[in-house]
């Protein structure tokens, strides 16, 4: 399953970036990486009618046996498909009969939103855990 792959894959690239940056990350940490790239993930969310950008959770944060773990996602049922759509009708005109309907993706729509939200602030997350811990 893609959506599981890349979705491991995030949580691998997050989990050796803050692990190499800061032993015990805190719980506002751990939020501040998730809306950072859940944020940025929004700007690459495909729009039709809203209910998919709409849809994205806040950050939960959880405290275990494993230390600080967070997730962001989407509720829409069909987040999953949409993100391993390959995103080849983007910017293609739907249906002309119905002029109430926009191109399939708008210009900044990215398949896979979510793993690319995440992969684009990868780089700031050193920066987001100084700001965080005032280091």
């Amino acid at each position: 399953d893609m959506a599981i792959q890349g979705i491991d894959r995030v949580r691998r690239n997050l989990r050796v970036a803050v692990d190499n940056i800061a032993g015990g990350v805190s719980e506002r940490a751990v939020y501040e990486v998730l809306s950072q790239g859940a944020a940025m993930a929004q700007t690459m969310t495909p729009i039709d009618t809203s209910t998919l950008v709409n849809s994205q959770t806040a950050p939960q944060i959880t405290v275990g046996p494993n230390g600080v773990e967070g997730s962001v996602g989407y509720t829409a049922a069909y987040a999953a498909a949409v993100h391993e759509a390959p995103g080849t009708l983007a910017g293609q005109p739907r249906d002309e009969n119905d002029p109430s309907r926009g191109d399939y993706w708008d210009p900044n729509a990215e398949p896979e939103f979510l793993t690319k939200g995440f992969d684009q602030i990868i780089p700031a997350i050193p920066a987001i855990l100084r700001r965080t811990y005032r280091v």
